[in-house]
């Protein structure tokens, strides 16, 4: 998988709540993000789990190094604005 370096990556599925909850917060945000469904690649959903220490989604990787799994809308934005910034 290749992506942009400044891109948000996002791995969950179509099923999760969640995960439907955190891609909305970030379009509402009018952030771009690179989804990963991880129900369709197998290496996604170890990635996910590497990534997280757990089987829980969404994770949501950020640009910086950093990641949130799970977050609340008010984490998700908190951490937008604080690379905005």
């Amino acid at each position: 998988m290749t992506t942009d370096a400044n891109a948000i990556i996002m791995y969950g599925t179509g099923w999760c709540g969640d995960c439907t909850r955190s891609k909305a917060a970030l379009r509402r945000l009018g952030e771009d993000f690179v989804y990963i469904d991880i129900e369709a690649d197998d290496a996604a959903s170890v990635r996910a789990q590497e990534i997280s220490g757990a089987k829980r989604i969404p994770v949501i990787v950020f640009p910086d190094g950093e990641h949130l799994v799970e977050p609340s809308e008010l984490a998700l934005r908190t951490k937008v604005l604080e690379l905005r910034a």
